[in-house]
């Protein structure tokens, strides 16, 4: 494929650069060093040219700078990235039932999606060790094109695909941006290290964007333990950020492990806990950030949990109550989004979250909502991870049952429910609890409901 040409005086409003900067700044590093704008460019051109002719492409990369590469090369032939809540087989093969004229393209043999026991992946592009390279014009693509489409991670269903322009990414991109501001100094390329993989919307976001349309340096690994982290850290040159969720910050902190200087830690996919946002702003010295967002909207608002509760909406971003839940009105929205959280909007437009709709329960007169009965089930000693949720199925009085997994090695489920009994209503202990060895969190630590169904009884595959 040739290279598309720079856009004329005409067309400046709708053609858009795919990274912005000047060539010499850093866009990726690692071990093999710093990876220039310019490079880069050279590295999308190449791969650009060797694409199959298709329709839409899952990037399956596990390297986040060849993600990048990946990405913008796809977008660069005019195509479609798509971004399946899961790496795994049946989440792939599923997302490709709806797009048949789709590839997946990796840097590896099987890039954590499949199983030596499942035939390979068809339509599967490995990309070369040595990525090809191609001089031209600086690429640009239509501020309208559908550059991806995100689908929502399923732990409230079925998983829904939402389409994403490169106008809406800069967009958010410029509000993500402005919401970062203070961390570092405006002069400076903060160096990045994420911990959740690009794949997913806020690893999109904040890993894949950021470095695209902002003074970012993103690390061409992702860490997982805690000590991949802190070596992954000790790496990077200062002023640095590190991009992770509760899970991942929880492990940090439990390990005692002792990070370099920090420009800041910004963490979503899941609710932070106060005392866990305190006790790592105490440990590592830095500021502790959370967003929020969804794949739907992308990250709408912000707020340092250790020290205050209320969102502060990102520029540009109004939360409206509804009955049910939320709608927000974003300049990066096509149209509203209606969210199933429960908020308050104070006078000056921050707001707090109150739950979700579908999340209150209500048996024999008395409320409750899943997402406080799960805080006591974890408050219980000894208890490392747990969730209480509601099922399908109903009894006899047309009351849908209440259920718990349970990560607690040193208890029995009879000592846990003991414990609950303390705290909790008895209309609203479990009914069924069972203990696990792990629950069955994807990589952003989120918990699908599909999986949790099958962990409950009793199939793990």
């Amino acid at each position: 494929m040739e290279t598309q040409p720079a856009p004329s005086a005409t067309a400046t409003t709708s053609r858009q650069p795919l990274a912005c900067g000047d060539g010499a700044r850093p866009i990726a590093f690692g071990a093999g060093g710093a990876v220039s704008l310019d490079t880069f460019f050279s590295h999308v051109r190449g791969l650009a040219r060797q694409l199959p002719e298709a329709t839409h492409a899952i990037n399956l990369c596990e390297d986040r700078y060849r993600f990048l590469v990946a990405f913008c090369a796809v977008a660069l032939r005019g195509q479609t990235t798509l971004l399946p809540p899961s790496r795994t087989r049946a989440a792939i093969d599923d997302v490709r039932a709806q797009h048949p004229s789709s590839y997946c393209i990796g840097d590896g043999d099987h890039c954590g999606c499949t199983h030596a026991s499942l035939a390979p992946l068809p339509h599967y592009l490995r990309m070369p060790d040595v990525l090809p390279q191609c001089d031209g014009e600086r690429p640009h693509v239509d501020d309208d094109a559908l550059v991806a489409i995100g689908f929502t991670s399923g732990s409230t269903g079925a998983p829904r695909p939402n389409a994403k322009t490169w106008r809406s990414f800069r967009t958010s991109t410029a509000q993500n941006l402005a919401a970062l501001s203070g961390l570092w100094p405006d002069d400076a390329v903060v160096h990045a290290v994420a911990t959740v993989p690009p794949q997913h919307m806020y690893g999109m976001e904040m890993s894949v964007l950021l470095p695209l349309l902002g003074n970012v340096a993103v690390h061409g690994a992702r860490p997982f333990f805690p000590q991949d982290v802190t070596d992954a850290l000790a790496a990077t040159p200062e002023p640095r950020l590190l991009v992770t969720t509760p899970v991942h910050l929880r492990a940090l902190v439990e390990a005692g492990v002792s990070l370099p200087p920090m420009a800041g830690i910004v963490t979503a996919t899941a609710p932070l806990p106060q005392p866990l946002a305190a006790a790592a702003e105490a440990r590592f010295g830095c500021e502790v950030r959370e967003m929020f967002g969804s794949t739907e909207t992308c990250v709408i608002a912000r707020r340092r949990t250790a020290v205050e509760a209320v969102w502060t909406p990102m520029p540009g971003v109004r939360v409206v109550p509804q009955p049910d839940g939320a709608l927000v009105h974003a300049a990066h929205l096509p149209q509203p989004v209606a969210l199933a959280d429960l908020v308050e909007v104070h006078a000056d437009g921050r707001f707090e979250l109150r739950g979700r709709q579908a999340d209150l329960l209500e048996i024999a007169g008395k409320r409750a909502s899943l997402g406080d009965l799960t805080r006591r089930l974890l408050a219980v000693a000894g208890v490392d991870d747990g969730v209480v949720f509601q099922l399908d199925d109903v009894d006899d009085v047309g009351v849908h049952r209440i259920a718990a997994l349970v990560v607690a090695p040193s208890l029995a489920e009879a000592d846990i429910l003991q414990a609950l009994r303390r705290s909790i209503d008895p209309v609203f202990l479990p009914r069924r609890l069972r203990c696990v060895p792990a629950l069955p969190r994807n990589e952003t630590g989120k918990l699908p409901r599909a999986a949790l169904l099958r962990l409950l009884h009793g199939n793990n595959g």
